[in-house]
């Protein structure tokens, strides 16, 4: 491949450079108009995976410090594949995970590894090898999540009682009494007005 072809060298357009010693907590998408496809799968290539799990399931995922970096994906991915993530550091190092699975992960992987692109050709063969996959029969679909608003966890303060909250509410008396015990003690950040 010739890089000093023109399709080739808005990969290698001028841009800033980086700060001198450890920035992987700071590290971010370049400012500016970019090739958010190929950046995404560059990110993939260094510090990514594509292929499938134990359980013979499609999955690409992401492994970052940078909270900038975290965050590009999701909204990346969510345009791509429509499946929200919300990004949260692990417990054990403080890095984010980002994980897509099954038809996600096809999704993804076929947009980001398309024919001719500039990609690990290991990467390039499994995220290949990620469309062949099907739903068994018998796998159900997970239906969409809800998600809590913060009107909804005012009603929940409110109230004070997961079984009167879930009836108002329309939720499962489970997924309120779990919410209102995360909000009283304060493992979720309260709405603005209840702080």
């Amino acid at each position: 491949m010739d890089l000093t072809v023109p399709e080739y060298a808005y990969m290698f357009a001028p841009c800033p450079r980086p700060p001198y010693g450890r920035k992987s907590h700071i590290v971010a998408p370049p400012p500016g108009a970019f090739a958010r496809r190929d950046y995404v799968r560059g990110l993939i290539d260094a510090d990514g995976s594509v292929g499938y799990t134990g359980q013979g399931l499609p999955f690409v995922s992401l492994t970052t410090a940078s909270t900038a970096i975290g965050a590009f994906l999701c909204s990346y991915a969510e345009q791509v594949t429509g499946a929200k993530r919300t990004l949260r550091r692990n417990a054990r190092d403080g890095i984010y995970n980002l994980l897509y699975t099954k038809e996600n992960a096809q999704r993804l992987a076929a947009d980001l590894y398309y024919e001719g692109c500039l990609a690990l050709e290991r990467k390039h063969r499994a995220a290949t090898s990620l469309s062949a996959w099907t739903r068994p029969a018998n796998m159900r679909v997970a239906p969409e999540r809800r998600r809590w608003s913060d009107d909804e966890d005012r009603v929940l303060l409110r109230l004070g009682d997961h079984v009167q909250a879930a009836k108002e509410l329309g939720r499962t008396e489970p997924s309120c009494q779990i919410r209102l015990w995360r909000l009283q003690t304060k493992r979720l950040p309260l709405p603005a007005d209840q702080r």
